[in-house]
């Protein structure tokens, strides 16, 4: 059950004027199941994407940044579920291109303008014949309005689909931003088992892309954590049309760049929280804050120290305050010359830990009454600088394992 997370109300995620979005069934892994998505982007659209940093990556990863980086202008994404097309050699990666060139046959493009993405079972072939014959079927789909049905066309493990979107103006033009992801288990920051497409009609220079694209990254999708682990498929694709009509954004750092950089930051931080949220046997969905420290590096590393440790988050599952584990993990996150006696520690509004030891005004039954909660913030405080970072992460349930044990059968 995912923790205080909705599917979203198709009426509540505005189409993106220049992207229609097609779905249908191929039977890849499963019969009568939604399995098959393509986007289509009208001409003149910028695409820029983070990939994952996992050097064993799926053969769609490799395929993708082939061809971003040959500006071709992409005009077509495809997207398949219950496959991975990870660890399938060189099949693999002629399954990915024959992917790209099927598509791009049916719109009349090259190869190198569509791009291929894959979740699901790592090393096994991609039914491409299954593939290409679903893809009639999801250009017939295309709509504009599909958005909230692509979110559940490629989930996997999830739970509930995960769609948000957001209006702002720019210039006088109504700007719309709105995304999908995908993702609930082997999630670990430079990008995980996740896949997330973010798409605004603002005009921006197409030069600016790619680094919005890891700015975005950077402060969403590489903030949380649910088991540690770095997937072979992970993708996050940012698309921009240019149909809203503002004058085109030359500079990020301009006010309209920041305006427009707020506004898909809130959507893919939505989006990448509702990951944690929908995470794999979650109960708990835990804020880890870092203040005091005396750069960004060292409080992510205490952070994500934290949000990985398996004692603390059976210990978050058991509603366990056990501030012991918490300060454990911080005293191994690498911080060479960390002085312990500084250190504060919070659960919500409960003061933990006090210069390094238990405050004296601590009472478990406060502690204990804040990890019963759904939602937690854990602060800890260390005492070196003004700096802090912030990472969302889960708990670890029975389910977890469970879920992960029975994941091929």
């Amino acid at each position: 059950m995912a923790v205080n997370l909705k599917a979203p109300n198709p009426a509540d995620i505005h189409p993106v004027p220049g992207v229609r979005l097609g779905i249908a069934e191929a039977g890849i892994r499963k019969a009568g199941r939604k399995d098959l998505t393509v986007l289509l982007l009208d001409a003149g659209s910028h695409v820029g994407g983070v990939f994952t940093q996992n050097r064993f990556c799926a053969a769609p990863v490799q395929v993708c940044r082939e061809h971003l980086a040959g500006g071709s202008g992409i005009r077509a994404l495809v997207i398949n579920t219950g496959n991975a097309n990870a660890g399938t050699g060189e099949r693999g990666l002629a399954d990915a291109r024959a992917t790209c060139t099927a598509l791009a046959g049916l719109l009349n493009l090259v190869p190198a303008q569509v791009l291929p993405f894959s979740t699901g079972v790592i090393m096994e072939p991609l039914p491409i014949e299954r593939l290409t014959a679903g893809l009639p079927a999801a250009l017939a789909d295309a709509a504009p309005t599909h958005w909230a049905r692509a979110a559940e066309a490629i989930m996997t493990t999830d739970t509930v689909p995960k769609a948000f979107s957001r209006q702002i103006t720019l210039g006088g033009q109504p700007v719309t931003v709105t995304g999908i992801s995908k993702g609930a288990g082997m999630i670990h920051p430079n990008m995980a088992t996740m896949l997330g497409f973010l798409a605004t009609d603002a005009a921006i220079a197409p030069a600016l892309l790619q680094p919005l694209a890891q700015q975005l990254a950077d402060a969403s999708f590489n903030r949380i954590t649910v088991d540690g682990d770095t997937s072979t498929n992970d993708s996050f694709i940012v698309i921009a049309t240019g149909k809203a009509g503002n004058a085109p954004i030359t500079a990020l750092d301009s006010a309209e760049g920041r305006a427009l950089a707020e506004a898909m930051t809130g959507v893919a931080r939505s989006l990448a929280q509702a990951i944690i949220r929908d995470g794999e046997g979650a109960t708990k969905f835990i804020t880890v804050r870092i203040e005091g420290g005396r750069d960004g590096a060292e409080c992510l590393k205490a952070a994500f120290a934290i949000a990985h440790s398996p004692l603390v988050k059976t210990a978050f599952f058991a509603s366990d305050p056990n501030q012991g584990r918490i300060l454990a993990a911080v005293g191994y996150a690498g911080i060479g010359d960390l002085d312990q006696t500084k250190i504060d520690l919070y659960l919500d509004d409960v003061h933990v830990v006090q210069h390094g030891g238990r405050r004296p005004a601590y009472r478990e039954e406060d502690g204990q009454r804040v990890m019963k909660q759904a939602e937690i913030t854990v602060r800890v405080n260390l005492g070196r600088g003004s700096a802090a970072e912030t990472v969302w992460t889960t708990d670890f349930s029975h389910e977890y394992v469970s879920i992960n044990a029975d994941y091929r059968s």
